[in-house]
């Protein structure tokens, strides 16, 4: 019996950490470099991509607020997942949190086709903070996982080319401003799932572009690609071309083969259809395949090595296996961006499915073998034409509202007039965090806020900062205003609009901190550590009962405290450190985090075997970047003992790779 596909509400309950408040206080520089390749591996490189490695990159985060407010603990909760099925596939959306793929099952076999996770733990990997780990992720943005990991998606029911139903996903993404849609389609009696995606760029510039669709994979596969070359780069921040499968002796194409976490670019040639795919020891797997303009293929392995290794138990739980990742993307890797030229947009189609043929055996004749099995079960020219025929549906309006996004979409349409068939963003999606900047838009005037509570984000985009430049020039505005500029890289105006800030209003936390951020960059690390000092001392004095609810104050005093330390103890001022330690909640000091500070401060005080017992209690920090040294840097400053295997992050090789 065929069933017709269907979509439909369901929930998937996990043993869950809680996400938490968003980081109140503005992310006005870059997180990390963790992606950055030097000017010498340019040298060698085809013209196109030396050209895109150094297009627009970040000068922040901003407008995005960092996401670092959630913990470990983790208990049982339900995530909203739309579900969309034929009698072939079933695939699992959760909507809420970036429109992830939780799981794709091939119902005839029973086959989990991706890596599901079986908890839901955010850690540090997204731009923006928090992310998480399995299934499909939709990366748009910039180079990394988008800041809408963990967010929710605008979702809904549209028709589709057959006449049947698509689930349609799509959200206005704020570092490049641009909106942008997923299509799933599932055909009837179809083997394959469909992703139509478009991006657009309604602007009257420019736009650097960025898209990688990351497919989480039982790392006991074998990766095929139709290519005898790869751009390998590791994290000691290094892209050079080597051979596929096998380098330095080994074959990578088994993730398990590898020491170090490290990303494998296949370099695809020009006309080759373009397809990666991962199966076990029998020949059983996934393949993902997709029109041409999806151009890059990847992937990226943990490594055997003891850091890798506890990045996977972080990410899911200890027992449940290994995995690995691969991608497809616009530009041939990662760190590059593809410039959208002004009022025009990009768009492919992706299909996911099985595959089942040979894994083991010569790489030439494996891959050749896989590429007729792929031909036969869905031809190139199917691909094609799916595309095709799903074009002119994605201007189709949604019928049924399944889940809701944010408003920021909405404003922007509000502010710029804008006409996005297919993806509506109503006044109505409107909420709080808007509020202000729609009464910009009407009145020409940002209104007030109680100096107590965090500002709330600020919108950095021209326009947004012309509004700012001509309104009435209150301490709120003019601190919104710094915001706007210092982004703009007008860092001196910046600073000339939170000093006016002050004047308004001395005790202004926010103002003051954002002044510690421009001295601690130019490197006036004393002067910055005063204006934390006095930031931090005026937000205690604000205490609680002041128009704000206790979490949105929390989240504040926490991570004020934590730049605060930093700057102190990068002052060498470890007396003045622990007098903030000290007006610190028992809850945030009790914190992973605050635990390893801590441990830091004890050792600037001259008190290294209370240091040393930090880490013998043991702690978790929650908000561990990937590729951060904070723990290892330190433990090497207590003690030559080897570093303790439960704090070993470490993904750079201390030699070959």
């Amino acid at each position: 019996m065929v069933i017709v596909t269907r979509i439909r509400r369901d929930v998937l309950t996990l043993p869950a950490a809680r996400l938490g408040p968003d980081n109140p206080l503005p992310a006005l520089c870059p997180r990390d470099d963790v992606h950055r390749v030097g000017d010498r591996e340019r040298a060698g490189m085809p013209d196109d991509m030396a050209r895109q490695l150094g297009l627009a990159p970040l000068r922040s985060l901003l407008p995005v607020s960092l996401r670092d407010g959630y913990g470990r603990e983790r208990q049982p909760r339900g995530l909203q997942t739309l579900v969309i099925e034929n009698d072939r596939l079933r695939a699992t959306v959760l909507p809420g949190l970036g429109g992830r793929l939780a799981s794709l099952v091939h119902l005839p076999t029973g086959r989990e086709l991706l890596y599901r996770n079986p908890v839901f733990q955010p850690a540090d990997f997204a731009l923006n903070g928090a992310w998480f780990s399995g299934g499909i992720e939709w990366n748009i943005g910039a180079t990394g996982h988008t800041t809408l990991s963990c967010a929710p998606l605008h979702a809904a029911r549209v028709p589709a080319p057959d006449g049947g139903e698509m689930l349609r996903l799509w959200e206005w993404e704020r570092l490049r401003d641009l909106p942008f849609q997923i299509d799933l389609w599932l055909p009837e009696g179809s083997d394959f799932l469909y992703a139509g995606v478009r991006i657009r760029n309604p602007h009257e510039r420019p736009a650097p572009t960025y898209w990688w669709s990351n497919t989480a994979v039982p790392e006991d596969r074998r990766i095929l690609a139709p290519a005898e070359e790869a751009w390998h780069f590791g994290y000691e921040n290094r892209l050079h071309r080597v051979p596929v499968p096998t380098y330095d002796g080994i074959d990578r194409t088994h993730p398990r083969n590898s020491t170090h976490p490290a990303d494998w670019f296949y370099d695809v040639p020009d006309g080759r259809r373009r397809w990666i795919a991962a199966l076990d020891a029998d020949g059983h797997g996934l393949v993902q395949t997709s029109t041409d303009v999806l151009r890059g293929r990847k992937l990226f392995v943990w490594g055997s090595g003891p850091g890798g290794r506890r990045w996977q138990e972080w990410l899911t739980a200890p027992g449940t296996g290994g995995y690995c990742e691969i991608q497809a993307g616009l530009a041939r890797t990662q760190l590059e961006h593809v410039p959208l030229a002004a009022q025009s947009e990009v768009s492919w189609l992706e299909a996911y499915g099985p595959l089942d043929t040979p894994a083991a055996g010569e790489w030439a004749d494996v891959v050749k073998t896989a590429e007729r099995r792929l031909a036969a079960v869905l031809p190139r020219d199917r691909v094609d034409a799916a595309y095709a025929a799903w074009r002119p549906y994605a201007d189709t309006e949604p019928r049924t509202t399944l889940a809701a996004g944010s408003g920021w979409g909405a404003l922007e349409v509000l502010r710029a007039g804008l006409d996005l068939p297919g993806t509506p963003f109503p006044e109505s999606t409107l909420g709080d965090a808007q509020e202000p900047w729609r009464q910009l838009l009407r009145t020409g005037a940002l209104p007030d806020r109680d100096p107590a509570r965090p500002p709330g984000p600020t919108l950095v985009a021209p326009p947004w900062r012309d509004l700012l430049e001509t309104a009435p020039a209150t301490a709120h505005t003019e601190y919104h205003l710094g915001v706007a500029q210092w982004h703009a890289g007008d860092r001196a105006q910046a600073v000339r609009s939170w000093e006016r800030a002050l004047r308004r209003a001395p005790a202004a936390w926010a103002a003051l901190r954002c002044l510690a951020v421009a001295d601690r960059e130019a490197g006036h690390h004393e002067r910055a550590a005063d204006r934390y000092a006095d930031a931090f001392r005026a937000l205690c004095g604000e205490g609680h009962g002041k128009g704000h609810d206790d979490e949105t104050w929390t989240a504040a005093l926490a991570a004020l405290g934590r730049e605060t330390l930093e700057a102190l103890l990068r002052a060498r001022r470890p007396a003045d450190a622990r007098s903030v330690w000290q007006r610190l909640p028992d809850g945030v000091r009790g914190r992973g985090r605050f635990r390893l500070l801590l441990a830091e401060l004890l050792l600037a005080e001259g008190r290294r075997a209370e240091a040393r017992a930090v880490f013998d209690a043991g702690f978790e920090v929650a908000d561990l970047r990937e590729g951060a040294d904070d723990i290892d840097r330190l433990w090497a400053r207590l003690t030559d003992e080897p570093l303790p295997g439960r704090y070993d992050f470490r993904m750079r090789p201390d030699t070959g790779g």
